[in-house]
């Protein structure tokens, strides 16, 4: 019987260790879901109310997130890193769908699932609009097609 359980026990720390060998290199590149959640409230503290962006002249990316979407955890990077490279030609907004002041907005621009990347151009009207996990290539390619 005290075989079994040693043996039991063994077998545990030794998933509980591979777990942690195999979570760790994610964690240490700043990969991890709390990362994530961390630019993406950094994003949307640091982003222009959406009535300043229609009416400032310049192209705009509304974002429709929650804090909840690992989908958005995972590409606020991108959009961060995006976000700085255009920072003087493109409008960030950050428009949370659990907040009911947004409704409207989600009606308006069709939020069909989250995030939702909804660009629109110096006279606000709406471009090009991508929905899920998008490679920075492609969001690259709308923003250039914004500024120019």
């Amino acid at each position: 019987m005290m075989k079994k359980s040693i043996s039991s026990l063994i077998a545990i720390a030794l998933i509980l260790s591979l777990n942690l060998i195999v979570s760790f290199p994610a964690m240490a590149l700043g990969n991890s879901p709390l990362s994530g959640l961390i630019t993406l409230k950094a994003l949307a503290k640091d982003a222009i109310p959406y009535e300043n962006a229609i009416a400032n002249g310049k192209p705009t990316l509304l974002e429709f997130y929650a804090d909840w979407c690992t989908t958005c955890q995972g590409m606020s990077p991108i959009v961060r890193n995006l976000a700085e490279k255009y920072d003087n030609q493109v409008n960030l907004v950050m428009l949370n769908i659990d907040d009911p002041q947004w409704d409207d907005l989600v009606q308006k621009y069709k939020v069909t699932g989250i995030p939702q990347y909804t660009f629109i151009d110096a006279k606000a009207n709406t471009v090009d609009t991508l929905i899920g996990k998008v490679p920075q290539a492609i969001m690259a390619q709308v923003f250039e097609q914004l500024i120019n």
